[in-house]
């Protein structure tokens, strides 16, 4: 967390509402920044750092000059050919170009609230939850690198009558998840790949922790749905198909979420200033996917393509 971080307060990117992809029903889904993975495929790369960050988009901007001028780095300049130029290597993410800037070309990634804060707005599509079997899901980023915070509000959502569903990758001390999973109604559970050296050179770190959690976790009587992004040749082998229908049985899971992959946090990249990691990444034809579903089902899985 950020080095200033009020510990009351969780730090949010997102509050996505009528979400049809993160659970049952229509819900809300609650988007915690920061991870400790670093997903080539990541498409939420803004998700990933554990402070508030800039994000520039250039469509919106008027090269009004106001930036410019609020800019205590001298990291903005405006060219009359190019228009506006940041230079990230100079930008210290003061963010004090976002006050300056009217036309929402320049915007803050994360913001501090509260419990009551986030259910408050949660709250405000009640009735829809009602009538959909939906609620709230937790994600990030990792959701548990806020574990105490993430806890407290999954325990408020539930004591005001909601299903709760929590979205993580795994990768957590023991002791935060333990504490968390009392207040979910479902985990929707991250699977990247099952060999530990491939997972690292896509994640950034190895599985082990991960694959222990999920066992322990299973033996805690929470309905689990596994999620995985589906990238071809990375992790759509029929050998790692195999060994996903293996944990999927071992652990009990309900479902099989098939996520083709997309190249949604290029474009973030780009309004953060960073290179896209992944520019070779694609997704299995749709013939692959569907064999790779159809191998699935008859392994007795039930299995989803999309959420």
């Amino acid at each position: 967390m950020p080095k200033n971080h009020n510990p009351e307060k969780g730090l949010i990117f997102n509050i996505q509402r009528f979400s049809i992809h993160d659970g049952p029903g229509i819900r809300t889904t609650v988007f915690m920044k920061g991870c400790p993975l670093r997903c080539r495929w990541c498409s939420n790369p803004e998700s990933q750092d554990f402070s508030p960050n800039l994000m520039a988009r250039d469509i919106n901007c008027r090269a009004c000059g106001a930036c410019v001028e609020a800019c205590p780095e001298g990291a903005i300049t405006l060219d009359q050919e190019q228009g506006r130029q940041i230079h990230w290597e100079e930008c210290t993410q003061c963010l004090e170009c976002v006050s300056a800037c009217v036309y929402d070309s320049l915007s803050q990634c994360g913001r501090e609230m509260t419990v009551k804060e986030v259910l408050e707005e949660v709250l405000r599509d009640e009735a829809f939850y009602k009538n959909s079997g939906g609620g709230m899901t937790v994600s990030g980023g990792e959701a548990l690198s806020q574990g105490d915070f993430v806890a407290d509000l999954l325990r408020a959502a539930q004591e005001a009558g909601l299903h709760t569903a929590l979205d993580t990758t795994g990768y957590a001390p023991w002791e935060k998840m333990e504490r968390t999973i009392p207040f979910v109604d479902l985990i929707l559970w991250d699977i990247k790949h099952l060999d530990s050296s491939k997972h690292k050179w896509g994640t950034g770190l190895e599985n082990e922790v991960i694959l222990e959690n999920l066992k322990k976790t299973s033996g805690m009587a929470k309905p689990i749905w596994l999620r995985m992004p589906l990238i071809k040749d990375f992790n759509d082998s029929e050998d790692h198909i195999r060994k996903v229908i293996t944990l999927g049985k071992e652990i009990g899971a309900e479902k099989i979420s098939l996520l083709p992959y997309h190249e949604g946090g290029k474009t973030k990249c780009e309004h953060m200033g960073r290179d896209y990691p992944f520019r070779e990444g694609k997704s299995p034809t749709d013939e692959e996917i569907e064999h790779i579903k159809d191998t699935i089902e008859k392994e007795g899985l039930k299995v989803m393509v999309g959420s």
